[in-house]
């Protein structure tokens, strides 16, 4: 019965822990990696990729100065794509709607949360190179 009590208190242990509130960075990281994610995904699907050829490039960084300025582009570019079938598609009027979301949280909701470690705006149009396998560095 002791061991049993014992674990039922570890377990609560490790929830209320793990349940800590999330702050605004956390919640622009997650929002940020879920589009970056979404935008991956719809290259994948021949209708959402054409209707993403008429986009800038964009790879979110949300500790690049940049980022506004690239959130900014992106949704005017988004809001005028050129087929009105490409600005209905439900994926990428979701897309949209998270962009704006985001933009809006590091604007307004999260301003003095962020600190921005570069200023490259080129930076932000391609993934970083993946890291080098630390093997390779061994040796």
């Amino acid at each position: 019965m002791d061991l049993l009590r014992k674990i039922v208190l570890l377990c609560t242990f490790l929830v209320i822990t793990d349940s800590a509130p999330p702050t605004c960075y956390s919640a622009v990281l997650r929002l940020s990696k879920g589009i970056m994610d979404s935008m991956n995904r719809l290259e994948t699907f021949s209708i959402t990729k054409r209707c993403l050829a008429h986009l800038p490039k964009l790879y979110i960084d949300v500790h690049n100065s940049c980022v506004m300025v690239k959130l900014r582009d992106h949704l005017y570019a988004l809001e005028n794509l050129i087929t009105p079938q490409c600005r209905e598609l439900k994926r990428i009027v979701f897309l949209n709607a998270r962009i704006r979301r985001l933009y809006n949280m590091i604007n307004r909701l999260c301003y003095r949360d962020l600190v921005f470690f570069t200023d490259d705006c080129a930076a932000l149009e391609h993934p970083p190179p993946p890291p080098e396998p630390q093997d390779e560095l061994l040796k």
